[in-house]
């Protein structure tokens, strides 16, 4: 019986941040990485269509590859769909990727946490309950950015962004209130990581900036069985794979996958 993979899924190349991780934790698994660019940005979607859109992709998804898990390594679709995904697919398991509210409430010293996501994770009721839940003692500010997603596609695909729009992008962020600021910035996509480096050179001051990569890649492996793959299969077995949804992914895209050791399907 050829081995089921681990299905990684974002809109874009955001997913790459918990892919690298996962791979750090389960060496010996194979992936696949599936980018929904002929969806992409999600955040120009109706949530209806959105989510319909979700439901049908992965009905192919998961009939065409067979993972053993499927992790939505994407804030936006997470916060709208997830619940719809386990209720359509109740024995297939789902890792989602919801803001990093709680690890944020515990870490701050000054109380002022500033969620950066896109438009549709900022809106989404399922933010406001974590914030509710998790930091009702800390001043949580929301902010959606338009073009982050995009201009980290660019840097990873073309090796440059815009410093000027990066800061601009992220500027929202930084509270000062009554003598205390802003301390930390959670990544509430799984895009910005990509541009972590130019938000610490652009930021009016230092904060920590909350990846959530690892804790969704260790979630992944608490869902895995953990055994090892079969020894031929790790020698010379499926490589690990990249499918866009568009079919027809750019040489830069080609190249940025088969940098992450990733085969492009055809």
């Amino acid at each position: 019986m050829a081995e089921q993979p681990i299905l990684m899924f974002d809109s874009g190349v955001g997913g790459l941040t918990v892919l690298r991780e996962a791979r750090v934790l389960m060496p010996d698994r194979r992936f696949v990485y599936v980018a929904d660019d002929a969806a992409f940005p999600y955040g120009a979607w109706e949530e209806p269509a959105l989510r319909a859109h979700m439901l049908d992709l992965f009905a192919v998804l998961l009939e065409r590859y067979r993972p053993e898990i499927s992790v939505i390594a994407c804030n936006t679709a997470s916060t709208l769909v997830i619940d719809d995904l386990r209720r359509r697919f109740p024995g297939h398991p789902f890792v989602g990727t919801v803001p990093a509210i709680k690890p944020a409430a515990e870490r701050t010293r000054s109380g002022l946490v500033s969620v950066l996501a896109t438009p549709g994770t900022v809106k989404r009721q399922y933010t406001r309950d974590l914030i509710r839940q998790w930091a009702s003692k800390c001043h949580v500010r929301l902010v959606g950015s338009e073009r982050l997603a995009s201009l980290a596609e660019v840097y990873m695909r073309d090796g440059f962004v815009d410093e000027e729009q990066v800061k601009a992008e992220i500027a929202p962020c930084f509270v000062e209130q009554e003598g205390r600021r802003t301390d930390i910035v959670v990544l509430a996509c799984t895009h910005y990581p990509f541009l972590a480096n130019r938000m610490r050179k652009t930021a009016p001051w230092p904060v920590d900036w909350l990846d959530p990569a690892e804790a969704i890649a260790r979630r992944a492996l608490s869902l895995v069985d953990g055994r090892p793959r079969p020894l031929e299969s790790a020698n010379g077995g499926e490589p690990d794979i990249a499918v866009f949804t568009s079919g027809k992914p750019d040489f830069a895209a080609r190249r940025l996958m088969q940098g992450f050791g990733l085969t492009v399907a055809v």
